[in-house]
């Protein structure tokens, strides 16, 4: 039996293994050494491109493209450390990592390179070995920044998600529709709401049980995100009730986008643990247009106009619950 350690090693090297070359950057202006070392690095593993100075190396280095750089610090125009210091300045969306050659070696030049921006200095000329393990570390800090914002980046997701359906919760559609509304009247754009409600939905819970419930919600927020355009979004309100944002949808739209929907559950039962149930919704739209001259567009994303729209859309849903489910009506 493999040891847990052991699988975790090679679940990683197989994930290593599988990532593209790394991007790195020489930069060397004696073509002699930019020619060795860039067979050095190709042999190593690396999508190397060269630059013969730092202007060069600077106008590279925009381009977002490296993940690593390799840099002399002796150099015509722009040394090494100048382009450090203006490399980091760039404020690069994606982390570079910075190797700084030198034939220096005194506490102070590597003080310097160091606070310049290089990650590493090496001193001039490297053996191959040494220079390959620098860079493998490296390599490390690379993969190291890279995981921390693939997790950040999923506890934002999951910050703004309902864990159950997968539609934005609470949190996301208060502060967003807030900057959709805002928007919308800055430009003079159409925003509509269409508020929905799972019809009778405490009976599935009561005959059917909460596993099937929860199938049916998660169920019926797969259709909708099947039937809303790549602009809209859906937000879990509560409950079985739902909140669809539709930016540059009128009125109109809202209500084709509703009944769409509404017709689409109704046609097919929803599959569930105990077998297909057939479900039902009640919704209610409103427009943004419909609120009248009373916005000003310097508090069109205030929480009173959110509100607002969102009552309309209520009182719209009320009615169709009144008048029998399972339909669409404007407020």
């Amino acid at each position: 039996m493999l040891k847990p350690d052991t699988v975790s090693d090679s679940g990683l090297d197989a994930r290593v293994a599988a990532e593209p070359p790394m991007r790195l950057l020489l930069v060397e202006d004696d073509p002699v050494q930019r020619m060795m070392m860039e067979r050095t690095l190709s042999r190593a593993g690396y999508s190397v491109m060269t630059a013969a100075d730092g202007a060069e190396a600077l106008c590279e280095v925009a381009s977002g493209a490296f993940q690593i750089m390799v840099t002399d610090w002796e150099m015509p125009k722009i040394d090494g450390t100048t382009l450090c210091r203006q490399t980091r300045l760039m404020g690069l969306q994606n982390y570079l990592y910075i190797l700084l050659l030198t034939v220096h070696s005194s506490p102070t030049d590597v003080v310097a390179a160091l606070d310049a921006g290089a990650d590493d200095f090496l001193r001039k000329p490297a053996s191959e070995p040494e220079l390959l393990a620098r860079l493998n570390a490296g390599q490390r800090i690379i993969r190291l920044e890279r995981s921390l914002k693939e997790a950040q980046s999923r506890i934002e997701v999951l910050s703004v998600t309902d864990p159950l359906t997968g539609a934005f919760n609470r949190r996301y559609l208060d502060e967003s529709l807030n900057r959709a509304i805002a928007q919308a009247v800055r430009y003079g754009r159409p925003l509509s709401v269409v508020l929905c409600d799972l019809d009778r939905f405490k009976s599935v819970n009561d005959h059917h049980g909460h596993q099937a419930g929860d199938e049916v919600l998660q169920q019926f927020t797969h259709l909708v995100r099947q039937l809303l355009r790549a602009s809209d979004w859906v937000a879990r309100f509560g409950g079985e009730e739902f909140v669809l944002v539709l930016p540059e949808a009128d009125l109109n739209g809202a209500m084709i986008t509703a009944e769409k929907i509404r017709a689409a559950l109704e046609k097919d039962p929803l599959v569930t643990c105990t077998g297909a149930l057939p479900v039902t919704a009640s919704f209610g739209a409103s427009s943004l247009d419909l609120l009248g001259a009373n916005i000003d567009p310097r508090f069109g994303g205030s929480s009173g106009t959110r509100e607002q729209l969102l009552r309309r859309a209520d009182a719209a849903l009320y009615r169709s619950k009144r008048e029998g489910r399972n339909r669409v009506t404007a407020g």
